[in-house]
């Protein structure tokens, strides 16, 4: 896949976890990518985003 695949079907993912009524609890990055807690209730769900571009998009709906 290319760069731009890859972001496309990150930013799906952020998408699709906030409609779901997901909130971000945690984030953590490194050098593999930002891993990102996302909690709905007792539910947590744990996704490495490895995209620079998908990075930015959700640490903008973090704060949006």
């Amino acid at each position: 896949m290319n760069e731009h695949e890859d972001y496309v079907k990150e930013k799906h993912r952020i998408d699709e976890l906030f409609d779901r009524g997901y909130t971000i609890e945690h984030v953590e990055e490194n050098l593999d990518g930002a891993f990102v807690t996302f909690r709905l209730g007792e539910v947590t769900e744990v996704v490495n985003f490895l995209n620079a571009n998908a990075r930015k998009y959700f640490s903008t709906k973090m704060i949006s």
